[in-house]
C-alpha cells in the first residue's frame, strides 16, 4: 500500500516513518483517518490507536539466571529460562520487570542512594572539622544503605503488580508461584538470604496471595487493578539521618 494522507494531511515521501509515528504520537488515541491506494485504487480507512507499552526487551545469553529493568530496557538473562519454564512464568518474570519500571523503583532507588550519600557526606564533614579524616567512609556507605532502603518492598510490589500484569495479558497465572521453588533450587542461597531481594520461600506465600486475589476478581468479573502502595516513611529517616 502507498500511504497518501494521515488526517488529511499529505504524507511525505522522504523521512516517512518518523512523520506518521510523530502524528500518531501527537494525537495519542484519538481516532486515525488514512487514505491509501492499493493496485492504484484509493481507499479511506479509519484506525483507532490503543496504548501499548513501548519498553524493548532484550535477551541476553548468560547462564546467570536473573532479569533486569533499566527503566527504559527490560533484560532478560537466558539463564532465568532455566527457571521460567512456560510461558505464563515468563510472562511473570518479564510483567515484574515491567512493573519496576512503571513504577519508577529504579529512579526512586537512585534518589534514595542520594539522601544517604548526602547524610553520610554530611557526617563526613562534622568529623573533619574534628580533626578527623574519613576518606568518605560515611558517605559511600550511607549511599549503599540508601540504595538498599526499601528494596525488599519494591520487589515485592512488583511481584504483585506484575502478576496483575500477566494475568491481565490473558496468561493462565494459576500455579506461577511455583517459579520460586525452580529458583530456589537454581540458586539455593534465595531460600534464607535476603539481602535487596525478599527469600524465595515469601516470596512464593507472597505470589500465591496474589494469585488467590486474582483469581478471586476474575470469577466475580471484577477489573484486575492491582491495590495501591502504601506510602512509605522518607528514607532519611529509616536510616536515622
Amino acid at each position: 500500500d502507498d500511504v497518501l494522507t494521515l488526517n488529511g494531511a499529505r504524507v511525505p515521501k522522504t523521512g516517512t516513518a518518523r512523520w506518521i509515528a510523530a502524528s500518531v504520537k501527537a494525537d495519542g488515541t484519538a481516532p486515525i483517518t488514512l487514505t491509501a491506494r492499493r493496485n492504484g485504487k484509493k481507499r479511506t480507512l479509519t484506525l483507532y490507536p490503543v496504548m501499548g507499552c513501548s519498553i524493548p526487551i532484550a535477551l541476553h545469553a548468560t547462564p546467570i539466571p536473573n532479569a533486569f529493568s533499566t527503566g527504559d530496557t527490560i533484560v532478560i538473562q537466558s539463564g532465568i529460562l532455566r527457571v521460567a519454564r512456560t510461558d505464563a512464568d515468563l510472562a511473570i518474570v518479564i510483567g515484574h520487570e515491567l512493573a519496576h519500571a512503571n513504577l519508577g523503583h529504579i529512579r526512586k532507588k537512585e534518589e534514595n542512594a542520594l539522601i544517604g550519600e548526602i547524610g553520610g557526606a554530611v557526617i563526613d564533614g562534622g568529623l573533619l572539622l574534628g580533626g578527623i579524616y574519613t576518606g568518605g567512609t560515611f558517605a559511600k556507605h550511607f549511599e549503599k544503605a540508601g540504595a538498599r532502603a526499601y528494596g525488599i518492598e519494591f520487589e515485592r510490589e512488583a511481584d504483585y503488580v506484575g502478576a496483575y500484569y500477566a494475568a491481565r495479558a490473558g496468561y493462565d497465572i494459576s500455579g506461577a508461584e511455583n517459579l520460586w521453588r525452580a529458583f530456589a533450587l537454581e540458586v539455593p542461597s534465595s531460600i534464607s538470604l535476603a539481602t535487596d531481594h525478599p527469600t524465595s520461600p515469601a516470596r512464593f506465600v507472597y505470589m500465591r496471595k496474589t494469585i488467590v486475589e486474582i483469581e478471586a476478581k476474575e470469577r466475580r468479573h471484577l477489573p484486575l487493578v492491582p491495590k495501591p502502595a502504601a506510602p512509605r516513611t522518607p528514607v532519611a529517616v529509616a536510616a536515622g539521618l
